[in-house]
């Protein structure tokens, strides 16, 4: 089952593929479900600097941008792979429970901040700050 947005809706369409079988007179038998991969994604609303994660995580990462556009980040534990790509959008993949999932959220986002693209607007906004600042003292 693909596609499914939760463990009781796959749980559901899989007895429902039983029974289509047992209808056909194959001899299927619904027991043992079990989940094998869940896959979650999200935006985290800034863009990444891929270079240096990868760089300053080599031991988990690759990123050939000429080969793919995201940056391979393999984690140990909980055992997830994400994508991460310069939009700032990841995808967490490998996961056997939403706990899972949840848990290498948590572990890679403190990571992600720290490679957090600053945009030009940004800098500019930050330098006036700071020069008002100066003039206020």
């Amino acid at each position: 089952i693909t596609g499914a947005r939760s463990e009781d809706n796959a749980w559901i369409a899989a007895r429902k593929y039983a029974r289509i079988l047992q209808k056909l007179d194959f001899p299927a038998q619904f027991r043992d479900f079990k989940i094998q991969n869940i896959v979650g994604s999200c935006d985290l609303g800034f863009p990444i600097r891929l270079e240096g994660l990868a760089n300053q995580h080599s031991q988990f990462s690759s990123y050939e941008p000429e080969l793919f556009p995201g940056l391979i980040y393999r984690m140990n534990q909980p055992k997830i792979v994400i994508l991460a790509f310069v939009s700032g959008k990841i995808v967490l993949t490998g996961a056997k429970s939403n706990k899972q999932i949840i848990n290498a959220f948590n572990k890679i986002y403190p990571i992600l901040v720290q490679f957090r693209k600053v945009s030009n607007m940004e800098t500019k906004d930050e330098e006036e700050e700071e020069e008002e600042e100066e003039e206020e003292d």
